[in-house]
């Protein structure tokens, strides 16, 4: 019996021991060093938009003032019967040639209108307030209305619903090399991609001589173009002979009859 106690009083101190030794192994052992940790991607501040039309003025533009004029906020391109078009025409921002950018704004055209967006543009020679390059495009009808269009270049990128990826022309140090790649009005040099959805369907979500919203996104060779917070058309442009990757910001009238188109809450936010 005195054994059984003497072995148990032994087993017990020395557990009291143990205890004591690892809790100073815990208490003196250096604190790990705090790992970093990368900052998410929402919480790093991006640009904001910033209007870029006055509303009521010409202000930081340029065009021919007998086609457009400012009146209660709204950019108005105007032909009438006695100002008919011999060529389109553009109002052009001069606030800078963005590169990678969102554009916002609202449009409304009449029936009988022929209008777009230019971007990354360059102003076109020997033709008065002429620009070529990308353009997201407008019509009254609204048979092009969506659409990926390069202004006096290669033409139809993307029809509206078309998710398209372009190249080059065969031959590209021949001058004759782009215009023989376009056929029936569109670049031959494109792969469709994906679909964005029917173009009928896509044009059902487009108000006739009513108020759109237009929101384009240009970043990197990927450009986008949504109406009323829908896509209508992507390009992937990898044609790296004929893209820009910057460039001018302008809205036209077009060739055709009497016509009216307004723009409004024009609204642009860089990246570069």
């Amino acid at each position: 019996m005195p054994i059984t106690l003497d072995l148990n009083n032994r087993i017990r101190q020395v557990a009291l021991v143990t205890s004591v030794v690892l809790f100073c192994l815990s208490a003196c052992k250096k604190p790990a060093e705090p790992v970093a940790v990368d900052e998410p991607a929402d919480s790093i501040a991006e640009p904001e938009f910033v209007s870029i039309f006055n509303g009521t003025s010409l202000e930081g533009w340029t065009g021919d003032t007998t086609y457009w004029r400012a009146e209660n906020g709204v950019l108005i391109g105007e032909v009438t019967p006695q100002t008919l078009l011999k060529s389109n025409t553009f109002i052009v921002w001069n606030g800078g040639t963005p590169g990678d950018f969102e554009l916002k704004l609202e449009f409304k055209i009449a029936e009988t209108g022929n209008s777009g967006i230019n971007y990354r543009s360059v102003v076109f020679p020997d033709v008065p307030f002429a620009l070529r390059g990308y353009q997201a495009d407008i019509d009254g009808k609204i048979h092009y209305t969506g659409q990926n269009y390069e202004e006096r270049g290669r033409t139809t990128l993307a029809y509206r619903g078309e998710r398209a990826t372009i190249h080059s022309q065969d031959n590209p140090t021949d001058p004759e090399s782009l215009k023989a790649a376009v056929k029936n009005n569109a670049w031959t040099k494109r792969d469709v991609t994906g679909t964005l959805g029917h173009p009928d369907s896509l044009k059902a979500i487009i108000k006739s001589g009513d108020w759109n919203s237009c929101h384009i996104i240009a970043r990197g060779n990927q450009l986008e173009h949504y109406i009323n917070g829908v896509l209508m058309s992507a390009v992937t442009d990898d044609d790296t002979v004929n893209r820009k990757m910057s460039g001018l910001i302008g809205v036209q009238v077009h060739v055709g009859p009497p016509m009216t188109v307004e723009y409004r809450n024009i609204m642009l936010k860089q990246f570069n």
